[in-house]
């Protein structure tokens, strides 16, 4: 049977990529994407999906979210939207403030005037990692660890998560919550470390490298993250959370090694080439030291796994960026 989703921050990174994989999957399926279209977003990012209905609006309006759920009776929500730039968020906190708690606080109290205690429906809110703030040199986060975010935008998106479970244990709101580690692959702005370091390499321009380099991520290739947050709003049960990572923990400073040998083979260029931009700049501001992810969870309850290994998902990600990406 058909029905309408609505998906806030759809023409973002990865909000883009679940449009494309949701209308691919469930092609009887309305689609509706509820964006700002700040400097992240680009409508672009959905071209080839005329059936999608793209409305240009804050999550932070109330009453436009109302219309929309009730106007589709959409019973399924996925709330990408969120300001995410860990750089932005200390020269900035206040927009991150707005958008990432008061416009989630919106968002549910929208769900929870159209949906009356409906528990069919489903309100998915997208998070991160970051919000259990940093590792030492083992362990890995899970959905019982304290939060402890040490950046404002992990901060504000710790502040959403604790809302959305909130409304959960008083409203009885049917919400699910991810929260996932760094995602890489096509359609990504170029502020962040993948692509950005490869438009450097591609111009020939210093790759800025904070601190050391020896900043740990556990990386997630962005279609992977996509499935899970579609087997998630399907199968996820209403006041769970979900950890989603990918098992795949790389240094800083050997992820752009790697990515380096890949853009200079992709190039055509003598190897080497690029890891001679790497630039040592000083550190970011409350940078954590190490992120990784006990995905065990959903793995278990959900049957998710990831299945694109570092190296090809790399490569497909530096050829959109060298190839396809919109200049």
């Amino acid at each position: 049977m058909s029905e309408t989703i609505l998906v806030t921050g759809g023409c973002g990174f990865i909000g883009s990529n679940f449009v494309h994989r949701w209308r691919r999957e469930h092609p009887a399926d309305r689609v509706i994407v509820l964006d700002k279209l700040t400097y992240a977003a680009d409508p672009g990012q959905l071209q080839g999906l005329e059936e999608v209905e793209l409305v240009r609006g804050d999550i932070q309006n109330r009453e436009l979210v109302v219309h929309l759920l009730e106007r589709a009776g959409v019973r399924k929500l996925v709330h990408f939207a969120a300001e995410s730039h860990v750089d932005n968020s200390i020269s900035g906190p206040a927009a991150f403030v707005q958008t990432n708690l008061v416009g989630t606080f919106q968002l549910l109290e929208a769900a929870r005037q159209v949906w009356a205690g409906d528990p069919g429906c489903r309100f998915l809110h997208v998070s991160t990692d970051e919000v259990y703030g940093a590792l030492g040199a083992t362990g890995k986060f899970s959905e019982t660890m304290a939060y402890a975010p040490n950046s404002p935008y992990s901060a504000t998106k710790a502040g959403s998560d604790h809302l959305v479970r909130s409304y959960f244990h008083t409203f009885g709101l049917p919400t699910v919550t991810t929260n996932c580690s760094n995602n890489y692959g096509p359609r990504q702005h170029r502020e962040k470390l993948i692509p950005l370091a490869i438009t450097r390499m591609a111009g020939n321009q210093p790759i800025p490298v904070y601190g050391d380099g020896q900043q740990v991520r556990d990386w997630l290739f962005v279609e992977d993250h996509c499935a899970a947050v579609e087997t998630t709003v399907t199968l996820g049960v209403p006041g769970e959370t979900y950890c989603i990572g990918g098992d795949n923990e790389w240094k800083n400073l050997d992820l752009l090694n790697l990515l380096c040998d890949l853009v200079d083979e992709a190039l055509g260029r003598p190897q080497g080439t690029s890891r001679a931009l790497q630039t040592f700049v000083t550190d970011r501001a409350g940078h954590d030291r190490r992120y990784a992810i006990d995905a065990a969870k959903i793995q278990r309850e959900l049957g998710w796994a990831p299945r694109v290994d570092f190296r090809s998902g790399l490569e497909k990600t530096v050829s959109w960026y060298l190839q396809d990406a919109p200049k």
